[in-house]
């Protein structure tokens, strides 16, 4: 329905003896609330990306922390055990 309404306005243009060009400027670009639609959209798939990223970084700095070989996040190791050895 909508291609058949530009169709015709592009044959009126003709029969006016307007451009292709002209036709083109006055369909389409007149209004130029779709670029600016466009570009916060742009923004906001920007600032979302940027967040995936850090939390991406963050999820693996917290898989890959240092493990010690017994397998626990923290050392057995303690203060009386240096006191022993002199």
């Amino acid at each position: 329905m909508i291609f058949k309404e530009i169709f015709q306005f592009y044959k009126i243009g003709k029969e006016l003896g307007l451009t292709r060009k002209e036709i083109d400027s006055v369909l389409l670009f007149k209004n130029r609330s779709p670029l600016i639609l466009t570009l916060m959209l742009i923004i906001i798939l920007a600032v979302f990306a940027f967040l995936f990223w850090n939390m991406a970084l963050l999820f693996y700095m917290r898989t890959t922390e240092p493990v010690y070989p017994r397998g626990g996040l923290y050392s057995s190791i303690s203060i009386k055990d240096f006191k022993d050895k002199k």
